[in-house]
């Protein structure tokens, strides 16, 4: 395991803290604005949990070196981040959206060089491939914190972090065909992305009580 990933791993200790401060802590009577909210946030993590999806089937068709199922999965990949950057619209408008979609891009684009670095076993490609992921990854904290005060940049960042960190180690896990301990690290991401999902919706609903 390389350097830059074993750093961005050490990362998922805050994203363990950070689900921890989104735990509800009592069960409070269901109101019609609970109602909304709750869709929401399902609505959210349906779609992030797409973004995992479908980069997931670009690392398997690179490994397998098909590149018709290469092409597929990253239309779909594109098509979710156009779904993720829409979500912003109604609160925040076109603008904010289009400029969501163009750094959800770049987001794939370093992820993107990172597993071709890795098939190709270049650790030093990997190394700047982890440069832009980070650049990138302060990038979209100081939009979002910039455009909602309930979402700290600290916090922001450090869950976009262990984010890349799931999705760099499940490439070399595919790359090694570590199928079991890739199944682990599919758990955990899918459930990291659900504590980025909600963060989302929860700042949503407080900035915007209205629109939800």
């Amino acid at each position: 395991m390389s350097r830059q990933l074993r750093s961005l791993c050490a990362l998922t200790v805050l994203s363990m803290v950070v689900a921890c401060t989104h735990s509800p802590q009592a069960q409070a009577p269901p109101t019609a604005e609970a109602a909304k909210v709750a869709q929401m946030k399902e609505a959210l993590r349906d779609l992030w949990v797409g973004h995992i999806f479908w980069i997931r089937n670009v690392a398997i068709a690179t490994m397998d070196q098909n590149v018709a199922a290469r092409d597929a999965a990253e239309k779909g990949v594109v098509a979710n981040a156009e779904s993720i950057a829409r979500s912003i619209e109604p609160f925040y408008g076109k603008g904010a959206s289009d400029k969501l979609f163009t750094l959800l891009a770049e987001h794939y684009a370093g992820l993107r060089e990172y597993l071709d670095a890795t098939a190709a076993g270049s650790s030093s490609q990997q190394g700047i491939a982890v440069k832009h992921l980070t650049a990138n990854a302060s990038e979209i904290a100081t939009f979002l914190s910039g455009a909602n005060p309930n979402l700290p940049k600290d916090t922001v960042m450090g869950l976009l972090m262990a984010h890349a960190a799931h999705h760099l180690t499940e490439f070399q896990q595919l790359k090694e065909k570590d199928y079991i301990r890739e199944a682990e690290t599919w758990a955990g991401m899918k459930q990291h992305i659900y504590v980025l999902a909600d963060a989302l919706t929860d700042a949503l609903a407080k900035q915007f009580p209205d629109k939800v």
